[in-house]
């Protein structure tokens, strides 16, 4: 846990199940490269916090393994939650071509959210492509809070971006977040560059009104240069919460496919990294307990995570295999 840590609330111990229902498709509409889905999920939509995820159905009996999707918000009082689809593989292009009366089943909300601050406390929430999904409906229980926030999204190009009015407004982290900063690898709208070459200014700015905690959602490279950005900035006493993009084949902690390798405090006092899975320990996870050495150090998975020697459980190498 980051030392700066004393000034969130600690990430619940207790998350609601998720429960299965099938949604009707209340809307269906493009939002710059993505699908913007509204769906009819009631339970679904009572129990959910930003920074959970949910499981869709395809509607291919083909392909028994659901997709899962950030949740970009949630309303109690409609029962609809909304998603945000980028059509990258066949089963995500099935979901964005959903139209209005269509029906997706889905298990929802799965996952642990965002943990919120002590009210007051200035935020910055980062999102990197359509990983900004959740960052308005969090934006929005900060700012409600007291909280100053500020927005940073980012993309390779305009056309990957989302979060910004410059896109969509219903989507959009403009007159939700106090101010909003935009990056383009390509300088095709904001500023050229990443998100974190705008996060150093940003964090200086707010660290006058105090600690600020930084929250972020998008691929593993980009989480990793927000820690370290962040840290570089505040010291020691940082606290970065992340939502990580990994695959999740189920979503429910049964395939095993999105094991990270996580280091926490055991009930003894003694820290031990464990691999645990995205879907159910995370997809939030304390920056300062995912080791980022084996993060990404998988050559031969294409930057997937090695088990590191001390993980508790993990064989130890002895030469063969």
């Amino acid at each position: 846990m980051a030392a700066g840590a004393g000034a969130l609330a600690a990430a619940p111990g207790e998350v609601a199940q998720g429960v299965q229902e099938l949604a009707e498709v209340v809307s269906a509409r493009p939002v710059g490269a993505y699908t913007h889905l509204v769906l009819r999920a009631p339970e679904a939509a009572r129990r959910a916090r930003p920074g959970q995820f949910v499981a869709c159905g395809t509607g291919d009996s083909g392909m028994l393994l659901r997709r899962s999707l950030s949740l970009h918000a949630a309303d109690p009082e409609a029962g609809t939650l909304e998603v945000v689809v980028a059509a990258a593989g066949p089963g995500t292009r099935l979901l964005a071509a959903k139209r209005p009366g269509d029906t997706v089943s889905t298990t929802a909300p799965l996952g642990r959210p965002f943990p919120l601050p002590a009210p007051g406390t200035p935020a910055v929430v980062i999102g990197g492509g359509y990983g900004a999904a959740p960052l308005p409906w969090l934006a929005g229980q900060l700012v409600a809070t007291g909280s100053r926030v500020v927005g940073i999204v980012g993309a390779a190009s305009a056309d990957r971006l989302l979060g910004t009015s410059a896109v969509d407004e219903a989507t959009a982290l403009d007159g939700v977040a106090d101010a909003v900063v935009i990056t383009t690898d390509d300088g095709s709208l904001g500023a050229p560059g990443r998100v974190t070459d705008a996060l150093p200014e940003v964090l200086h700015e707010l660290a006058e009104l105090g600690e600020p905690v930084v929250y972020a959602c998008g691929p593993m490279p980009m989480l990793r240069a927000v820690h370290t950005t962040t840290r570089e900035a505040l010291g020691d006493g940082a606290s970065t919460w992340l939502a990580v993009e990994e695959s999740m084949a189920c979503g429910v902690g049964v395939c095993m496919t999105c094991v990270l390798p996580v280091a926490a405090v055991d009930d003894d006092g003694v820290t031990r990294t464990r691999m645990l899975r995205a879907c159910t320990a995370g997809p939030v996870f304390d920056g300062d307990a995912l080791r980022w050495d084996a993060i990404g150090a998988a050559e031969h998975l294409r930057g997937g995570a090695l088990v590191p020697d001390d993980a508790v459980g993990a064989p130890k190498a002895t030469g063969g295999h």
